[in-house]
């Protein structure tokens, strides 16, 4: 087989594994109420979700600088396997509490995944144009699934079963499995590396304790609860312990160096206000189009966004070849302002084609750019032994950007919520029992057609306000990203000159 063809084969491989990966939650999203039909636990639903975000989150930048010591054929090869169990175990459980742990290896399976496919590109094609417009590609992939999952897994659970929405990975992840064993040949490092296993179990906690109270709080404990402030309290120590042991690490599970360079703390930066902005979008909008536009379902808002993230993480890859990385993150950045005034100042009355157009906006000019620029940047910034770990940075805090950003939308959105139910009580005489339920848009939104309509025209009101202020959190994140855009300095898309220290191990795959 032709180098070409060969270059062709594992790029499509691990096109597919990414797709696989980020495809799963969307999917799963689509069937869940199959799930509960068949298996039960309604009250744990929520953790089939997070168990699939904490595991991913916590050990995705483990992963990557594993991959930086041992090779990154090895360890992405170990990932496909891992979540290739997972997703059969999955299909196989037979109750909510096996789903959810199966979900755990799903998800350690996919922090090896999203962050190595990117890492492979730099390390297989040593020109940044080339490599550029291929991470785009990968960015768009994931775009892809975000239109595709949901549709797809609605499709898979009515026509055959709710279980085929995790087997649907295993022809798909075994061909990229296969491909890769057999095509992709890396160098092995003639010593034997010394792994930082303190420095992985404190990232593991401090992130896990962190992702837990933000995830819990507000919901399950009060913000003011023991148990969430426990958690703070254990996420700051371990946050405090590891980076203590990193700065003394030979081998530092994450290397703090890297983030002297402007590019990719700038970059890292940039991708948590990433995160805020697209979580946020992604979770009121749905509820915004139903609750307040009437729309009959959420397609026709997050569509647009998806598919325009699409063409945003492509173009990308190409704009950076002609552009320094300040210049078009800046844009992302002024552009996320411009979004979040638009989506703060939406109404009822306002024009679906216009609510369209901002959606547009935000996936062409905000998120999907830096899908792949983001990889770009960090990449190029760094020396060849850390492009790993690099990888794993920018997908590590879009994660935990979005997390925290969905979060403390929901606090600004219920807060409010909570103060309309009082005035809706005092306004049309409903008794203090039920306001709570009036303060929940799922609630009004299923029982809509058994209020009055004044009732129900004042909650949607409510509802679009509530929205409305909540995304003064993106204007305040994206409006300190453009001055953390300016600040990176002017580099452009190319690698970097490399200094005279050890070169990488295991850097061709």
């Amino acid at each position: 087989m032709k180098g070409s063809q060969k270059t062709g084969l594992i790029i499509l491989s691990m096109a597919l594994g990414l797709l696989m990966a980020s495809l799963d939650n969307t999917i799963v999203s689509a069937c869940i109420n199959k799930v509960i039909a068949d298996v039960g636990g309604f009250d744990r639903i929520t953790w089939v979700f997070t168990a699939y975000m904490l595991a991913s989150t916590s050990t995705m930048l483990i992963f990557g600088k594993l991959s930086d010591l041992f090779g990154r054929k090895r360890f992405y090869l170990i990932g496909i396997g891992l979540f290739l169990i997972g997703s059969a175990l999955c299909g196989m459980a037979t109750s909510i509490d096996q789903l959810i742990w199966f979900r755990v290896i799903q998800g350690i399976g996919s922090g090896s995944v999203f962050p190595i496919s990117f890492s492979i590109i730099f390390t297989l094609f040593n020109d940044p144009k080339q490599a550029a417009k291929l991470s785009g590609v990968m960015g768009a992939v994931f775009g892809l699934s975000s239109v595709a999952g949901p549709q797809l897994g609605t499709l898979i659970s009515e026509h055959l079963d709710w279980r085929w929405c995790f087997y649907v990975n295993l022809p798909i992840g075994l061909a990229s499995f296969l491909v890769l064993l057999f095509s992709l040949k890396e160098s092995r490092s003639d010593r034997k590396p010394k792994i930082d296993y303190l420095g992985a179990v404190l990232l593991i906690v401090s992130t896990v304790s962190l992702m837990l109270a933000l995830e819990l709080g507000g919901k399950n404990y009060a913000w003011g609860s023991w148990q969430i402030v426990l958690l703070f309290v254990l996420a700051a120590a371990g946050t405090a312990a590891f980076l203590f042991v990193e700065s003394r690490a030979s081998e530092p599970m994450l290397p703090l160096s890297i983030f002297r360079n402007r590019v990719v703390l700038g970059t890292s930066i940039l991708c948590f206000c990433q995160g805020v902005i697209m979580f946020s979008a992604i979770t009121y909008l749905p509820i915004y189009a139903v609750a307040v536009l009437e729309r009959s379902n959420s397609n026709g808002i997050l569509t647009p966004m998806m598919a325009s993230l699409i063409c945003g993480a492509i173009l990308s890859g190409f704009l950076i070849a002609k552009f320094k990385f300040r210049t078009i993150m800046t844009l992302n950045m002024v552009l996320g302002v411009a979004a979040s005034l638009l989506l703060m100042k939406m109404t009822p009355a306002t024009p679906f084609w216009q609510v369209v157009c901002i959606m547009v906006l935000l996936g062409l000019g905000v998120i999907g750019p830096l899908m792949s620029m983001a990889q770009n940047a960090v990449a190029m910034s760094v020396d060849k032994r850390y492009i790993g770990i690099s990888s794993s940075v920018v997908g590590f805090w879009r994660n935990i950007g979005g997390i925290m950003g969905a979060s403390v939308m929901a606090v600004l959105v219920n807060g409010y919520l909570k103060d309309s139910a009082v005035e809706a009580g005092r306004k049309f005489g409903i008794p203090q029992d039920q306001l709570g339920t009036l303060a929940n848009p799922e609630n009004v939104i299923r029982g809509a057609d058994k209020l009055q309509p004044d009732l129900l025209a004042f909650l949607r009101e409510a509802i679009g306000t509530a929205v409305n202020h909540g995304f003064v959190l993106s204007l305040c994140v994206t409006a300190a990203g453009v001055i953390v855009a300016l600040s990176i300095g002017s580099a452009r898309s190319a690698f970097v000159k490399k200094d005279a220290e050890q070169p990488a191990v295991g850097h061709s795959a």
